[in-house]
């Protein structure tokens, strides 16, 4: 049971189960019966003997127009062929998310053309347009909508045709806007057409660009080496369209509406194409789209549209803010830091509602708002933790969404997508995430650390200071990659083997850190009613087979305390006690260690052995055996490295045999040129895992071997 970068069973089973989860109990899954697929599909399939995607774009084709004001209008036309059940299924639904503040919707065209000839076109009935599920019961986010269209009679071998219409107008970031597109490379799209339509006027600074960063002779700005913090500057006001070197475009032409001169870009494409390989993301240049257009003009430009995404503006510090922070501060007692006290408060207290930044159109509510409706998004929890805190005590921050991410990038709201809240002082730093509920004091998701953290600036922060630069309207950290508090995890195994073969056992789990973190979200996330399906998905992980016929779990809002979870597990015929000698593995954990490095490839450097968050495993087994069993146990095993330590015993007492197995991981990683020793570790840990308990019996209907017969007189 271990957490690290290379994902062992536990955490890999866990993440699968946050995803059955959110698919199968929550109100968004929404899917027709599975209809049988046709005679005629099956023999199709069956004939060609090629796999098949479960459904074919055919045509894909994209359009956007960008106004000068910032308001856009984007039109999408797809024809698709399905080509199995699974296409019927994914394409029952169509969802289109939306929000209804500044964005419409129109759906002109759903059009089904069966292959006998025959077509069917989807009704306006069938077309529904309710609050995403998310803001169900927060009256304040309903027109962050979904508009849905059922698409019923499909089946394999069926052609669907659709075409949707997007008007944005009076974005809440508007003049500025930007967007993202990257071509498919999967072989899901035949054909695929992107169009753009651009006013000239913003980009007539920086212009259009096929290589990122700019060079220093481009007039743009030169950009700093990425560990200089600093961030590239390009003229105010200049924006700028990236287009890889990878998908260059097919036509590109300047035209005249009126006084207004336009650009247009028109891109065809047919994948597979092998000039549409992605850069490998070891060069400079990489941009983690294929094509980008933004209008703003540096990271100072940003931060400025986000600092009204958590800061109050002009300040305000109201009754109902006042009185808030008076209560929680009487509050605090022992130990306990303001800091936390509120933390706690408004992770616990304040619902979250959890859409995305652009859902919303990266603006918030009120502190005050957020306060007396007893609910907010991440980022308006984030602005009632600022604001309950007192002005310039902490600050909000963004964490970048993109794995690819560097630096060195173009700038657009649509890189960021984790506001966290920021605390810094001479004797200490936090990072806080007051949108999952569950998580303890100073416990960032593991995904999270090590990521740089842009701050945009307090407004208030400036009021009657010199500003000295464009540093002064925001700053970039890294989050630590270290937990704040020691990690650790105890299992313990409490199991009785009955004279029939059968097993029964009480498993109990103590855990602080990742593993905490991940269980708690989990078992909170999950209806109690599922509570057994969960243990029984962590039991198989852990490598326990049986039937789990209880469970519980500790409160996961008890954040101050480790998070436990009992559950009891069944396995008839654990043993076959006719076979002789019967072994058994100690029921305990496995302990997931990385896997050795891979051989690199010629010229390539070996990378290093990546163990993850240190993190000390303490795992125990007492196991009760039937009167009249014989038991050997294995030898124990001792592993001393600076990197981790790794310990074993085996006893028999009676009949009660214990196990336990310790490992204690020290460092994230162990270096490349020390491979053949991690391998030596490794096998040692492993070879330990696989000895087995030697037990024998007699069995229930006499000796195990008849005695011989006794001579007559």
């Amino acid at each position: 049971m271990r957490f690290h970068l290379s994902y062992p069973a536990f955490s890999r089973a866990l993440a699968v189960f946050c995803v059955f989860v959110s698919v199968f109990f929550s109100p968004t899954n929404a899917r027709q019966s599975p209809q049988k697929p046709s005679e005629k599909a099956k023999a199709k399939d069956s004939a060609s003997g090629e796999p098949q995607n479960p459904a074919q774009f055919e045509l894909l084709e994209t359009k956007y127009r960008f106004e000068t004001n910032g308001d856009s209008r984007k039109e999408v036309h797809a024809r698709v062929h399905i080509n199995s059940e699974l296409g019927v299924r994914q394409f029952a639904r169509l969802n289109f998310d939306y929000n209804r503040s500044f964005q419409s919707i129109d759906i002109p065209l759903v059009h089904i053309t069966h292959p006998t000839g025959g077509t069917a076109d989807i009704l306006p009935s069938a077309i529904t347009d309710n609050p995403n599920p998310a803001v169900v019961n927060a009256p304040a986010y309903q027109d962050v909508r979904v508009k849905s269209v059922r698409i019923l009679g499909l089946e394999p071998g069926d052609n669907l045709e659709y075409r949707v219409i997007t008007i944005t107008a009076h974005h809440p970031l508007a003049p500025d806007f930007w967007l993202d597109h990257s071509f498919d490379r999967t072989g899901v799209v035949s054909h695929e057409i992107f169009e753009l339509d651009l006013p000239a006027s913003p980009f007539e600074g920086g212009g259009t660009t096929d290589t990122y960063p700019p060079t220093p002779d481009d007039p743009a700005g030169v950009v700093p080496p990425a560990s200089e913090r600093l961030s590239p500057k390009p003229r105010p006001h200049s924006g700028i369209i990236y287009v890889s070197s990878n998908t260059p475009e097919t036509a590109k032409e300047t035209t005249q509406e009126g006084e207004t001169t336009r650009l247009h870009y028109l891109w065809k494409t047919t994948p597979p194409d092998t000039s549409m390989r992605k850069t490998s993301p070891d060069t400079i240049e990489t941009i983690d789209s294929d094509v980008v257009v933004t209008t703003f003009w540096s990271w100072e430009s940003l931060a400025g549209k986000f600092s009204a995404l958590c800061y109050s503006w002009p300040p305000a510090d109201p009754p109902s803010i006042q009185e808030a922070r008076k209560t929680l501060l009487a509050s605090l007692a022992g130990e306990s830091q303001p800091e936390e006290v509120i933390y706690d408060f408004v992770s616990r207290k304040i619902r979250t509602i959890d859409i995305p930044l652009g859902a919303a159109g990266f603006r918030g509510r009120s502190p005050s708002e957020t306060l007396s409706s007893g609910y907010g998004t991440v980022a308006e929890k984030v602005g009632l933790f600022i604001a309950l805190l007192g002005s310039g005590r902490s600050s909000c921050g963004l964490v970048p969404n993109p794995a690819t991410w560097r630096m060195l990038q173009l700038y657009r709201p649509s890189l960021f997508g984790q506001p966290l809240v920021y605390i810094g002082s001479r004797s200490r730093k936090l990072y806080l995430d007051p949108g999952l509920e569950v998580a303890p004091f100073g416990l960032l998701r593991a995904d999270l650390r090590g990521k740089d953290l842009l701050i945009p600036r307090n407004p208030a922060d400036l009021i009657g200071k010199p500003i000295q630069g464009p540093r002064d309207f925001y700053s970039w950290q890294v989050i630590p990659r270290d937990l704040t508090f020691p990690a650790n995890q105890k299992v313990n195994v409490d199991a009785t083997l009955a004279a029939d073969g059968s097993l029964a056992a009480r498993v109990h789990y103590t855990l602080r850190g990742d593993n905490e973190l991940l269980l708690r979200v989990a078992f909170h996330q999950s209806p109690k009613d599922k509570w057994k399906e969960l243990a029984q998905l962590l039991s198989l992980s852990d490598g326990f087979r049986g039937q789990v016929t209880s469970v519980k779990a500790s409160d996961p809002y008890a954040t101050r305390e480790p998070f436990t979870v009992d559950y009891e597990i069944s396995q008839p015929k654990f043993v076959d006690w006719s076979k002789k000698p019967v072994r058994m593995p100690a029921l305990l954990p496995q302990l997931g260690l990385p896997d050795p490095p891979a051989k690199p490839a010629p010229g390539s450097a070996t990378a290093p052995i990546e163990l993850g968050t240190p993190l000390q495993v303490d795992t125990q087994m007492t196991l009760l055996l039937p009167t009249g069993t014989d038991v050997a146990a294995p030898t124990g095993t001792s592993v001393q490295r600076d990197y981790a330590t790794f310990a074993s015993q085996y006893s028999i007492r009676g009949l009660t045999i214990t196990a336990s197995r310790h490992i204690n991981f020290l460092l994230r990683q162990v270096p490349a040129d020390r491979a053949a020793d991690y391998n030596a570790f490794l096998r040692a840990v492993l070879n330990d895992q696989a000895q087995d308990f030697t037990l024998d019996r007699e069995t229930a209907t006499g000796p195990a071997t008849a005695p011989p017969p006794t001579p007559k007189p």
